[in-house]
């Protein structure tokens, strides 16, 4: 049992170099590339999410809203390709 965590644990660690280089990241484009911040409302809405407000930081759209529920979200996305940034306050470092 113990060798089976060990192995597991190992192949985790090997295997974040290589999740680490697939995630989104806020774009580094010109402004004029990035997407309609409407695109991305009516994507989120199709998803349950009320868009309240979005930001614009360093290449990422910063959406605070309300999800179906009714409790706050704060998620950002990469202007030009619209998907979700792991860190919501991407833009903001």
């Amino acid at each position: 049992m113990i060798r089976l965590i060990s192995l597991a644990t190992l192949l985790t660690v090997l295997a974040l170099p290589a999740m680490a280089a697939d995630a989104v990241t806020c774009s580094a484009s010109d402004p004029s590339k990035f997407q309609p911040q409407q695109t991305l409302i009516d994507q989120l809405k199709g998803a349950g999410i009320t868009v309240k407000q979005i930001k614009v930081e360093k290449g990422c759209y910063e959406v605070y809203g309300l999800d179906k529920a009714g409790k706050k979200v704060n998620v950002a996305y990469n202007a030009e390709t619209l998907q979700q940034v792991a860190n919501a306050e991407a833009g903001e470092n």
